[in-house]
């Protein structure tokens, strides 16, 4: 195979990964919760590429401009902001929506304890919501993590999202 080929055949596969950053607030406490968040950012980062930015908690301003700063680095990005009054979405449709944008750079937002400014909410794409529940920052964070990993196994077509 010729050296342009194999660069051209790379670049095709590159670009049908995901790119994901999730933006959160505040570091795990929790350690079992730490534990599963590592094992799901683990497994996603064997199929394409995810960074995780975690920001110092403080209020809810101060948090909000620190996600604003964070984000302005990367305006290309879709940003998907987590809000209880966001649209919720069942698994496959979420990874539809997911593999539509394959190759272009997403953010996930994960406001502190408090929830997220309303300028991040304003600057978002899209608000989206796990659950008609409430959960701590830190559960959002592993569900949100257990739902990226289940959207590109269902693209994938794995075994994994067997329902």
């Amino acid at each position: 195979m010729s050296v342009s080929l194999l660069l051209w055949s790379r670049s095709i596969v590159m670009k049908k990964m995901f790119r994901y950053t999730l933006i959160v607030v505040g570091k795990l406490k929790q350690r079992a919760l730490s534990e599963l968040c590592a094992d799901y950012e683990k497994r996603l980062q064997r199929q394409g590429k995810l960074e995780v930015v975690e920001l110092k908690d403080g209020t809810v301003e101060n948090e909000g401009q620190r996600i604003l700063e964070t984000i302005e680095k990367r305006r290309e990005a879709k940003l998907y902001a987590l809000a209880e009054e966001g649209k919720g979405m069942e698994s496959r449709a979420f990874s539809k929506e997911l593999t539509a944008l394959e190759g272009r750079p997403i953010i996930f937002v994960i406001g502190g304890a408090y929830g997220l400014a309303r300028v991040v909410k304003a600057r978002a794409d899209v608000l989206l919501s796990l659950s008609p529940m409430t959960f701590t920052h830190e559960m959002a964070r592993y569900i949100l993590s257990e739902q990226l990993f289940r959207a590109d196994a269902i693209r994938r077509g794995s075994g994994y999202h067997h329902i």
